[in-house]
């Protein structure tokens, strides 16, 4: 299937690892041309090293803390005009209300749903004058499962899926998708990190996380894989009439959970 994105350039936010580092991946084995975002301008150089001589394609990459101030600015200032813009950086701290003191709270959304909302109120207007461009918010299925174990990246996904359905709601007005994605557990560092506090929180045993994820669809967390394909294919012409909704990928996870 051609998905008429070589050429096209994407800027994606949190790129250094993770899903963010499949989503490079997904989009370079299309052609397009990358501006790659992270904190870790090492860890961005060696994606970028390995993209370009794997698939040949422009790859620029920035340095930013995403919380910083002045970083919407500078992002956009240093990417220019982009066709796809990917916001994934952030992660919320996991923990209930006394655990998530007000500080890490914060600074948990300041990233995450600021930094979204920021970067969308920067590249929209220039997509909308260019004609046309993607807005993707890799969200997670955090806010459609109210976990008070979560609860500030619970609400947060929450916010981040208003926020996404608002502004997607009209923006074909305006020649602009605005699509949100929510993935389940993914196998990244990230959920084996977190499976291994609940395990030792349930058990007093980290090393035995490997049976809270055998309780997931499939006995397993998604692969990166199963994840980033859905981004590239909303990106592209064939979903040229998806905007305001949220896609979810978590193998039935939200489905399964009825009172």
């Amino acid at each position: 299937m051609d998905l008429n994105l070589h050429g096209k350039k994407v800027l994606i936010t949190g790129a250094s690892q993770g899903i963010g580092e499949g989503l490079a991946e997904a989009f370079a084995e299309e052609g397009c041309r990358l501006h790659l975002v992270a904190r870790s301008s090492q860890k961005l150089q060696a994606v970028a090293s390995r993209l370009t001589d794997a698939h040949g394609i422009e790859v620029t990459i920035q340095e930013q803390d995403i919380s910083a101030k002045g970083a919407t600015a500078a992002i956009a200032e240093q990417a220019g005009d982009v066709d796809i813009l990917v916001n994934n950086a952030g992660a919320i701290p996991g923990g209930d209300l006394w655990q998530v003191d007000a500080d890490a709270w914060r600074a948990g959304w300041e990233v995450k749903v600021m930094g979204y909302i920021d970067l969308c109120r920067a590249f929209y207007p220039r997509m909308k004058a260019a004609g046309g461009g993607v807005i993707l918010n890799n969200i997670g299925n955090g806010g459609e499962n109210f976990d008070f174990r979560y609860i500030a990246g619970s609400t947060g996904n929450a916010a981040l899926m208003a926020f996404t359905r608002a502004l997607g709601g009209r923006s074909l007005e305006d020649g602009v998708r605005v699509v949100g994605i929510n993935p389940g557990p993914v196998a990244t560092d990230r959920i084996a990190n977190i499976m291994k506090k609940r395990a030792k929180e349930a058990w007093g045993d980290e090393s035995r996380f490997g049976e809270l994820l055998a309780e997931y669809p499939l006995g397993r967390a998604a692969t990166v894989r199963e994840v980033v394909d859905m981004f590239v294919f909303l990106a592209s012409s064939r979903s040229s009439y998806t905007s305001g909704t949220i896609i979810t990928i978590d193998g039935g996870l939200t489905s399964r959970r009825s009172i």
